[in-house]
C-alpha cells in the first residue's frame, strides 16, 4: 500500500467515492444523484467523506468511509455511516489503513468512542472489525414507516 494515500474527499470530488460506495450501497446507481445526496443533504448535517486512493488502480477512491462526529449523552463520538473497500483491492490493507485513519481522526477531534453499524449479512466485515479490536455491544433495531 506504499503508493496509496488517505484524504478527505471535498465537495467537487464527491464523484470519486461512487465506485467504491456502490459496493456497500448498490441502490446508488446514478453518480449525479449520489453527489447531490452527499453534497446537498448529508454534508450540511456534518457528514464527512474520506477515501483511500491508489492511482495505480484507479483515479477514484478504492476504499471509502463516510462519518459524522456526534454529541450525545454518551459523550462525543465518531459514527461511521459507511465503510467499504472495493472488491478489486480487498486484502491489500486499504480497509485497515482507512479504519486506522478514522480512529486517529476521532481521537484528534476529541472523541472518546468510535461507533459503526454493519448489516447482519456482512460476515466478512464483522470478522474484519472484530479482528481490529472492535466489539459487538448492541443490536440496532429498525422499523420502516409508511410514507
Amino acid at each position: 500500500m506504499a503508493d496509496s494515500r488517505i484524504s478527505e474527499i471535498p465537495v467537487g470530488e464527491t464523484h470519486r467515492a461512487h465506485r467504491a460506495i456502490r459496493e456497500l450501497r448498490p441502490e446508488l446507481t446514478d453518480v449525479d444523484a449520489f453527489v447531490t445526496l452527499v453534497d446537498e443533504k448529508l454534508r450540511p448535517g456534518g457528514y464527512h467523506l474520506v477515501g483511500s486512493f491508489d492511482e495505480r488502480v484507479s483515479d477514484d477512491a478504492v476504499a471509502v468511509a463516510g462519518f459524522r462526529i456526534i454529541h450525545s449523552l454518551w459523550g462525543r463520538f465518531m459514527y461511521v455511516d459507511d465503510l467499504v473497500t472495493h472488491p478489486d483491492v480487498r486484502g491489500t490493507g486499504q480497509g485497515r489503513a482507512l479504519l486506522d485513519w478514522l480512529r486517529a481522526e476521532a481521537r484528534a477531534v476529541g472523541c472518546t468512542q468510535f461507533h459503526l453499524d454493519s448489516g447482519t449479512q456482512r460476515h466478512g466485515a464483522h470478522r474484519f472489525y472484530l479482528s481490529h479490536g472492535m466489539a459487538i455491544r448492541a443490536f440496532h433495531f429498525i422499523q420502516d414507516l409508511d410514507s
